[in-house]
């Protein structure tokens, strides 16, 4: 593979993910780590990534105070943004999880509808601060530096504590048959703590993520009960979810 194709591999598959280890590119490629570091470095340099320790994080997900043209799948996000909204009943409790397409539903509740929303993510609340009618309740604990989310003990158990009727979360991988999964351990802690605190979980999600899987489980794919993409529900891609127990939008 040429080091424009193996680049253009890391791109896509960190724009996708949100985030991507040196570790599992490598293996995919099957070249060494550092070559793929070596790669990741010149990507930074020119702007199209962010390196960081382990990995590489994706710009649009470092930068969430505007809309922007790094965000990846723009257009598909705020069409699952606006599925997700026909859900939202005055003065429900929710809760929203943090991540670009999750940022997309924000922007898009409208301004006359009273909510009270309870979130882990620094950039939703201060979109959320922006909106009349929505009590905004920030959930505490370790701030993570990549993702600015709460993790750790405290964030969960002050998940522990409250039931919101939706919760609207994302994931960096979803399968009919593994379900959701991650590769950071705290960021699952978290989102295990959120489906319990849900009456019922909606997960947001672009179709490039359908069928992938990584090391670590959040939950079987029937714990969720909607799954929003930007598709149309009959899409052939969603025929393995079609006959499991959760409603597809």
């Amino acid at each position: 593979m040429l080091k424009e194709e193996r680049q253009q591999t890391i791109l896509n598959e960190v724009e996708i993910h949100n985030r991507i280890l040196l570790t599992d590119i490598a293996e995919s490629l099957d070249v060494s780590i550092d070559t793929v570091r070596r790669d990741v470095k010149e990507l930074d340099a020119e702007n199209k990534l962010k390196r960081v320790h382990g990995g590489a994080i994706s710009l649009g997900f470092t930068n969430k105070n505007t809309r922007n043209t790094n965000i990846y799948a723009l257009e598909e996000k705020m069409r699952i943004a606006k599925k997700a909204t026909t859900l939202l009943k005055d003065g429900a409790v929710i809760f929203i999880d943090g991540g670009t397409t999750c940022l997309e539903l924000v922007r898009s509740i409208p301004d006359n509808l009273h909510l009270t929303c309870f979130t882990i993510s620094l950039p939703v609340a201060m979109e959320l601060s922006h909106k009349p009618n929505i009590t905004v309740i920030s959930i505490g604990g370790q701030v993570s530096k990549e993702s600015q989310i709460s993790i750790g003990a405290n964030a969960i158990h002050n998940l522990s504590e409250i039931k919101v009727d939706y919760s609207f979360i994302g994931t960096g991988y979803v399968d009919a048959v593994y379900g959701l999964t991650e590769f950071d351990w705290d960021i699952v802690q978290i989102k295990k703590a959120v489906i319990k605190a849900s009456k019922k979980t909606v997960l947001l999600s672009i179709s490039e993520k359908l069928n992938s899987q990584h090391r670590y489980k959040t939950c079987d794919i029937n714990a969720i009960n909607t799954m929003i993409t930007e598709l149309d529900p009959e899409d052939n891609l969603l025929g393995a979810f079609k006959s499991l127990d959760i409603r597809i939008l």
